[in-house]
C-alpha cells in the first residue's frame, strides 16, 4: 500500500468504529458468533491456504480454525457479561458505576506461525468490546489475512471495521503514531517487541506484547514417564515446533533421567518430515529458509559449547525447508539451547538433581511465557505451578495449547498483557468511573 492508501484504510476503520461502538452488545455478539461459523463453513480452503503459505500440517491448520471458531463462540457467549457495568456502594449515600467503553482503533502486528489464530485472538475480543481493528500480518501469510477480511464481512461485520494493512516496517511505525490508532498489540520476538513497546509508549498508547520464550517442562520422579514422553514430544513438534509456547527445555530429575531420555530420543528420532498435506507426516517444512538456517546455527553453536546431538541435527538434502526432530543432550547455561528461544523442532534435554533444582533451572531464564510439570501428585504440581514457577501459563501432565476460557500471556521478556478468558476483552477499553450523588 502507498502512504495515502494506508491512511485511507485507517480513516475508514475509524469511521466504521464510530457506528460499531454504539451497536447493542448482543448484536455484536451475534456477529462474532457468525464469524466463527463462517470460518468453519470455509474451513477446507482456509486450512489449505494456511498450509500452503507457512507449511504447518494440514490437520493442524484445521484444528487451528476449530479453535478460532471456539474463541468466537466463547466470546459471543461471555463477552456481554464481561463488559457489563459494575455497581459500587460508596460512602455518604453515593453510589458508583464502572463502565467499560471502547476506545477506538486497535492495531495488531501479527506473526506467521498461526496465521488465523494470532489474528482471531486479539481481533475478536476487541470487536466484541466495540473497537475497530487493523491488522499488519506477516508478509508470507498475506493471503490468509486477506481471506479473513473477506470472511468477516461475509459474516455480517461492517465493511472496514476489520482491515488488513499491507505495509512495511517504516509504514507500520507511522500507523502506531497515527492519532486515529488508540492501542497496539504485537506478537513476535522479544527484540521486536521492545521496539514496538517503545514506539507505542512514546505515543502514549497502551500496548499488549506477547513475545518469545524458552519454555521449560519439568519431569519429576513420580511422573508417568510414558505420558511425559508422549506429551513432551507433542509439545516440542506441534506446529513444526514453530510456537512461542512450545515445550523447549526438558528438565528431568536424576531419578528418572535415563528412562525418559531413552524413550524421548527414540520417539523423536522416529518422527517423519515431509509434505504437510500427507497424513503420514509428523513435521512439515519450516516457514522460511532463513529461519531454518538460524535454528541450525543455534544447534551448531550449542554443540561447540558442549552440547551433544542425540538425534537429528542435520539439514537434509533436497527441496523444501525441512529439519528433522532433534534432541540435544548435555545442555548447559551459556549455550543457545539453554539461553535462547529455538523456534523449530529442536529439544534441549537437561538433568536436574531433584525437584528444587529442576525449578531453579526452569526459572533460570529471561523468558516466562509457558511451562509444564509432570507428576502424579496433582496437589504438589499445582503448588509448584502457583507458588514457584515464574511464568504465565503452566500445563500439568499435558502440553501447551490455547484454551478460550484461560488467560494467555507471559512475564519477563515474554511480554505483558493477557488475551482470552475474559481478560483480553478489557485490555483496550476505557474503564470509566461514574459517581452518582
Amino acid at each position: 500500500m502507498s502512504k495515502s492508501e494506508a491512511n485511507s484504510t485507517i480513516e475508514k476503520c475509524h469511521e466504521a468504529f464510530k457506528g460499531w461502538r454504539h451497536k447493542p452488545i448482543q448484536d455484536r455478539a451475534t456477529i462474532i458468533k457468525a464469524i466463527g461459523k463462517t470460518m468453519m463453513d470455509h474451513k477446507k480452503e482456509l486450512a489449505e491456504l494456511m498450509t500452503d503459505e507457512m507449511g504447518k500440517l494440514l490437520e493442524q491448520s484445521i484444528q487451528e480454525i476449530e479453535l478460532c471458531a471456539a474463541i468466537c463462540d466463547y466470546t459471543a457467549a461471555n463477552g456481554p457479561e464481561n463488559l457489563k457495568n459494575l455497581d459500587r456502594e460508596l460512602a455518604d449515600g453515593e453510589r458508583g458505576v464502572i463502565a467499560f467503553s471502547p476506545i477506538g482503533v486497535i492495531y495488531g502486528i501479527q506473526p506467521w506461525n498461526y496465521p488465523v489464530y494470532q489474528v482471531i485472538r486479539y481481533a475478536i475480543s476487541n470487536l466484541m468490546a466495540g473497537n475497530g481493528v487493523l491488522l499488519k500480518h506477516a508478509s508470507n501469510v498475506t493471503g490468509t489475512g486477506k481471506m479473513l477480511e473477506e470472511l468477516f464481512v461475509k459474516a455480517g461485520l461492517p465493511a472496514h471495521l476489520f482491515s488488513v494493512l499491507i505495509i512495511d516496517h517504516d509504514q507500520s511505525d507511522a500507523v502506531i503514531s497515527n492519532d486515529k490508532v488508540r492501542g497496539v498489540t504485537f506478537t513476535g520476538s522479544s527484540e521486536a517487541g521492545r521496539g514496538i513497546g517503545e514506539k507505542a509508549g512514546a505515543a502514549l498508547k497502551k500496548s499488549v506484547l506477547e513475545l518469545g520464550s524458552n519454555d521449560a517442562y519439568i519431569v519429576l520422579a513420580d511422573a508417568d514417564i510414558e505420558l511425559a514422553v508422549e506429551m513432551c514430544v507433542k509439545g516440542r513438534v506441534y506446529n513444526n515446533g514453530e510456537t512461542c509456547i512450545a515445550a523447549k527445555r526438558f528438565i528431568v530429575v536424576d531419578a528418572v533421567y535415563e528412562p525418559f531420555k531413552e524413550a524421548f530420543v527414540k520417539t523423536m528420532s522416529e518422527l517423519k518430515t515431509g509434505n504437510p498435506k500427507n497424513d503420514s507426516v509428523d513435521i512439515g517444512p519450516m516457514a522460511r529458509e532463513d529461519l531454518r538456517e538460524k535454528m541450525h546455527d543455534q544447534v551448531l553453536k550449542s554443540v561447540e559449547k558442549g552440547a551433544e546431538i542425540l538425534c537429528g541435527g542435520k539439514i537434509p538434502e533436497g527441496a523444501g525447508y525441512y529439519y528433522p526432530a532433534t534432541v540435544l543432550g548435555s545442555v548447559e547455561k551459556g549455550q543457545p539451547a539453554y539461553d535462547d528461544e529455538i523456534f523449530g523442532p529442536v529439544a534441549a534435554l537437561i538433568k536436574a538433581k531433584d525437584t528444587e533444582d529442576a525449578m531453579r533451572i526452569a526459572n533460570d531464564s529471561r523468558f516466562g511465557l509457558g511451562g509444564g510439570i509432570f507428576s502424579k501428585d496433582e496437589k504438589k504440581a499445582i503448588e509448584l505451578a502457583s507458588a514457584h514457577f515464574d511464568t504465565g501459563m503452566i500445563f500439568i501432565n499435558t502440553f501447551g495449547l490455547a484454551k478460550p476460557p484461560m488467560p494467555f500471556g507471559g512475564v519477563k521478556n515474554s511480554g505483558f498483557g493477557r488475551e482470552h478468558g475474559g481478560f483480553g476483552i478489557k485490555e483496550f477499553v476505557n474503564v470509566k468511573s461514574i459517581v452518582i450523588g
